[in-house]
């Protein structure tokens, strides 16, 4: 490890020097504590003093005996005979809660079979991107108790086949490096380099991103940059002295009451960047999805205290360097402000983030469907705002975890109305947000009609799939997620103009919206009706829906077999012939003095006029969508 770039804050593989490095019958031991009067490594019920290094910040120790599974931890002595027990900051293994020392692991012993995965994965611009966001120990559950986890390993097969079955191409999940209180669910870390050992070590996470890998799906982690567990333990006042967060100030501890990162200090940018660094390229990780950002936008993540440059300079840095050493993955942030130019490379002036979060849609969306039919009219924009300032960013859509917990409802639930009334609404909603340009995120149990506030401690409710509304729901779901997957308008061209078209967003009192997507191969017409009332509706196609000869229906959410009340066979849209336009066209036909049985050369410009004068017919009927592919 060059030592100056570690000080100024440019080192992004600190993790191979220091921390815990066994081999041979041996290990090497390193830790940093540049304020310390001394360290000591208790092991095997011993407290053996650490060598300092040559400038005196550094402490190391090579033992014989040490090995893979030993359990450790670093004695800080401090302010003459005082001391603190630590884990290490760059230990690659940690005791279960509320046990908290590092353990010995190998991080050199796997063997990737994921080579072809590698070679063709992407930032997913131009490729369908549909996220699984989970919380890997209550997604299933060996057993009725807290902590009846299956490990990471025994996950692999079940969670790829169920990924691939309901049309999920990546995942996410929620933290995985270790951290003390469950309820934080791993966004307060004690361990930045640590697998949680709830759910095993480090080969079983690698075990199962390869074995994600090896069935067509990716991975992304969620990572904590901002502030940390504010547990003795860890890394508060590791060395007796304010070293990973800001000596005391107002800005030195976070909202949630943990020690907030100082950014501006060298040795703490090389830590957090190596340890999101060490995910990438240690685990195959193919994302970061970087958490409450705007605390490092903002101090304290409050406007009104202006910018954090430290912090930007910070975010800038660890971006650059973690595409520039892993071209392929991609960088997610999670932003509710304005703060311009999140999603553009930092050569231009950005933070360098592949996606931000389109914290606005979720909530208008959701607020628009917790209200009454009667009264959406008035809130009739609220659904097309998004549009307004979607060029901005490149934004992905998420209805993720923090929108089923904490007395907000899940998904399901929010939708207005008694029980019979919220399913309809939600394919129909479901339905919207995939018609939207931008990346999709979902989070678990939302596929299958979740009721029940998402808890830790408990597996989704499984025992839903006996009841036909659920398991309807989530036949529509994998539908809808497979017809996303499959249907490259839906996502080719997410970030361009050209992509996307309002055709109609002016229907207040009905509350019928129509969009318009397109690619190089093919286009595609959504059609909604989001009021109460079975509604007849016509468009007229003018030519920014191009050519059209018919209309074929790839998903009507009314479908019976979704748990709606339209047979499959009935065709519930057509195209009928503008005869306004067709008038048009006669006179232009008069006007120039052509015959109807003109030439070839004639006869084709107006076939090939025509095809622009269509109407199309809908019969809609409540809460429901249509998706219709355009043939011409």
């Amino acid at each position: 490890m060059n030592i100056y770039e570690f000080y100024t804050g440019h080192v992004f593989n600190a993790y191979e020097w220091l921390g815990a490095h066994p081999g041979f019958g041996a290990t090497m031991f390193r830790v940093y504590a540049p304020q310390a009067d001394g360290v000591c490594l208790r092991i095997h019920d011993r407290e053996i003093p650490m060598n300092k290094t040559a400038d005196n910040k550094f402490y190391e120790l090579f033992l014989e005996g040490a090995k893979e599974g030993d359990c450790y931890e670093y004695r800080i002595y401090h302010h003459g005979c005082q001391y603190t027990d630590h884990c290490d900051p760059y230990g690659f293994g940690m005791e279960l809660r509320p046990a908290h020392r590092s353990i010995i692991r190998n991080m050199y012993d796997y063997n990737f079979h994921d080579d072809e995965w590698m070679r063709q994965r992407s930032d997913m611009k131009d490729r369908p991107l549909n996220i699984y966001e989970m919380h890997a120990g209550s997604w299933k559950k060996k057993g009725p108790g807290k902590e009846d986890w299956y490990t990471y390993r025994e996950l692999a097969e079940p969670l790829a086949e169920y990924l691939k079955d309901n049309g999920y191409n990546f995942v996410e999940f929620m933290p995985l490096n270790e951290y003390p209180s469950d309820n934080s669910w791993g966004y307060q870390s004690t361990g930045f380099f640590a697998p949680t050992s709830r759910y095993g070590t480090v080969n079983d996470l690698k075990y199962l991103i390869d074995h994600l890998h090896r069935n067509g799906i990716g991975a992304i982690l969620d990572f904590v940059p901002v502030h940390f567990a504010s547990d003795a333990y860890g890394l508060s006042h590791f060395d007796g002295y304010s070293l990973y967060e800001y000596p005391d100030s107002d800005v030195s501890v976070s909202e949630w009451g943990s020690p907030n990162f100082l950014h501006n200090r060298g040795e703490v940018a090389s830590f957090l960047q190596s340890a999101a660094n060490y995910w990438l390229k240690e685990y195959h990780f193919d994302g970061l999805r970087m958490d409450a950002i705007s605390r490092i936008i903002y101090w304290m993540g409050d406007e009104k205290r202006g910018v954090n440059g430290p912090a930007l300079n910070f975010v800038k840095t660890m971006n650059s360097g973690l595409k520039s050493l892993n071209p392929s993955i991609f960088l997610v942030a999670e932003d509710s402000t304005s703060f311009p130019n999140v999603t553009t490379p930092v050569e231009y002036g950005g933070l360098g983030y592949d996606y931000k979060w389109d914290m606005g849609w979720m909530h208008d969306t959701l607020e628009y469907f917790q209200s009454s039919p009667l009264f959406r009219g008035g809130g009739y924009h609220k659904l097309s705002f998004s549009m307004m300032y979607f060029n901005n960013e490149h934004y992905l859509m998420p209805l993720s975890h923090d929108e089923v917990v904490h007395g907000k409802a899940t998904i399901l639930q929010k939708m207005n109305g008694e029980y019979d009334m919220k399913w309809p609404q939600a394919r129909a909603m479901y339905l919207f947000m995939y018609s939207h340009p931008g990346k999709k995120l979902n989070f678990m149990g939302n596929e299958i009609g979740h009721f029940r506030e998402w808890d830790e401690d408990k597996e989704m409710d499984w025992v839903l799939m006996l009841y036909p509304k659920h398991t309807e729901f989530n036949k529509y779901m994998k539908s809808l997620n497979h017809v996303y997957l499959e249907h490259p308008a839906l996502y080719q061209w997410d970030y361009a103009d050209k992509g996307f078209k309002w055709l109609d967003c002016v229907q207040k009192d009905s509350c019928i919206y129509t969009i318009l997507r397109c690619c190089i191969s093919e286009k595609l017409i959504s059609v909604f009706n989001f009021s109460g009332q079975k509604q007849y509706y016509e468009l007229v196609l003018s030519d920014e829906a191009g050519p059209v000869s018919d209309i074929r229906i790839i998903l009507n959410t009314d479908w019976e077999m979704y748990g709606g009340n339209t047979p499959l066979e009935k065709k519930a849209c057509y195209l009928k012939e503008n005869q306004e336009f067709a008038e048009k066209i006669t006179a232009k036909q008069k006007n120039t003095g052509r015959k109807e049985q003109g030439g070839a050369e004639n006869q084709n410009e107006i076939e090939f006029q025509a095809e622009y004068g269509k109407t199309l017919v809908c019969e809609l009927e409540p809460f429901s969508g249509l998706l219709l592919q355009c043939l011409g």
